[in-house]
């Protein structure tokens, strides 16, 4: 923050640091008109994660997750997302624990996953960064069952789904989770662009 000449941070509160750290703000921030406004923000802080995307170029499928998500719930929407697997970095490697990840969630190890980009996910309020991968898999990756850690309240149903009908499930909004959206559109741009094999028929 000290690299903002345009801002000056006059006071900080940490309101709850459980879970995750929310602090409150009070600063200045010099307006494109030259004048300073003082402007007072909440910010939670829960690290920094990953999610990936993985696809089967022989059944045209991709392997989803659905699981119970309290906020999801809490705003009254349905509250079993369907998702791309991901994780919380935890100061790991984004890419070591994007693997650990999909072993945990899913029971799938894939060796090579690519590294797409990094975005902010909820900038106006949550400093999450979130590292996108994507990546190719096969039957024959399967080590496990997958379903997640029991011990964190993890109860995840692994999903194969052919990526025609995940698309079309975010037209319909079964599929609304953000992240999940980007990656299965990105995939579909690359695939119609022919830049990934598309199985047979597809």
């Amino acid at each position: 923050m000290d690299d903002a000449p345009n801002l000056k941070i006059l006071k900080s509160e940490v309101l709850s640091d459980n879970w995750g750290t929310l602090t409150k703000y009070t600063y200045e921030l010099l307006r494109r008109d030259g004048a300073w406004q003082e402007q007072i923000r909440e910010v939670y802080d829960r690290g920094h994660g990953a999610a990936c995307l993985l696809y089967n170029p022989q059944t045209g499928c991709v392997l989803l997750t659905r699981q119970f998500r309290l906020p999801v719930f809490v705003a009254r929407r349905p509250a079993h997302v369907i998702e791309a697997p991901a994780g919380l970095l935890e100061g790991e490697n984004p890419a070591a624990r994007m693997r650990a990840e999909l072993i945990e969630e899913t029971g799938f190890d894939v060796s090579e996953l690519e590294h797409v980009y990094d975005l902010a996910m909820s900038p106006g309020s949550v400093s999450e960064f979130l590292s996108f991968f994507r990546g190719t898999y096969s039957l024959k990756d399967q080590v496990g069952e997958g379903g997640g850690d029991p011990h964190e309240g993890e109860d995840i149903e692994v999903l194969h789904v052919p990526l025609q009908k995940a698309l079309g499930m975010i037209e319909t909004g079964c599929i609304f989770d953000a992240k999940t959206v980007i990656l299965l559109q990105d995939l579909h741009i690359r695939l119609t662009a022919g830049l990934l094999t598309q199985p047979d028929g597809a």
